[in-house]
C-alpha cells in the first residue's frame, strides 16, 4: 500500500468515527417506555474498533514519513513541517499586506481636513513575497503528493 492510499483510509476512518459519535450521542439517552433507534453500546464498541485501526494506520504513516526522503527537504516529515511553516508564513504576510493596504477597514476620509491613514509596511513588496511563498507551497506540495504515491507504507 502506498502512503497516499493510507492517507485516504485515515481520512475515511476519521469520518467514520465522527459519524459513529453523532449516532452514539443521538442514542445515548431515551425516554422511558421508548426504545432507542440504535444500540449505543454497540456503536461505542464499533467506534473503539475503528479508532484502534485509525491509530495503527497513523503510526504506520508517521513511521513511513520519518523514514522516506524526498530530496532537499529531507524526510517527508521534514517536508510536511516546511509546508506547514510556509502556509503560516504566507498567512502572516498576506494579512500584513491586507492591513497595510487598508483592506477590511471601515475608515474612509470624508474631508481633506481629516487625518490621513498611512501604510507602515510596503504593500507591493509584501504581495510579491506572498506570491513567492504561494509558489513555494505549491511546488513543495507537489513533491509531497508525488512521494505519497511512490513510497510504500512501512509496517
Amino acid at each position: 500500500m502506498k502512503v497516499a492510499e493510507a492517507l485516504a483510509l485515515r481520512a475515511d476512518a476519521a469520518r467514520r468515527v465522527e459519524q459513529l459519535k453523532a449516532r452514539i450521542v443521538a442514542n445515548a439517552r431515551f425516554q422511558e417506555g421508548e426504545e432507542p433507534s440504535e444500540d449505543a453500546s454497540a456503536l461505542l464498541a464499533e467506534a473503539g474498533t475503528v479508532l484502534d485501526g485509525f491509530e495503527t494506520l497513523v503510526r504506520r504513516i508517521n513511521r513511513t514519513n520519518a523514514a522516506a526522503t524526498i530530496g532537499p527537504e529531507g524526510t517527508l516529515t521534514d517536508a510536511l513541517a516546511a509546508r506547514d511553516t510556509l502556509r503560516l508564513r504566507h498567512s502572516v504576510v498576506t494579512a500584513a499586506a491586507d492591513a497595510a493596504a487598508g483592506k477590511n477597514s471601515n475608515y474612509a476620509r470624508q474631508l481633506r481636513s481629516e487625518l490621513k491613514m498611512l501604510s507602515a509596511l510596503p504593500v507591493a513588496g509584501l504581495r510579491t513575497e506572498a506570491d513567492d511563498l504561494a509558489r513555494r507551497i505549491r511546488e513543495l506540495d507537489t513533491r509531497i503528493q508525488k512521494a505519497n504515491w511512490e513510497v510504500d507504507l512501512l509496517d
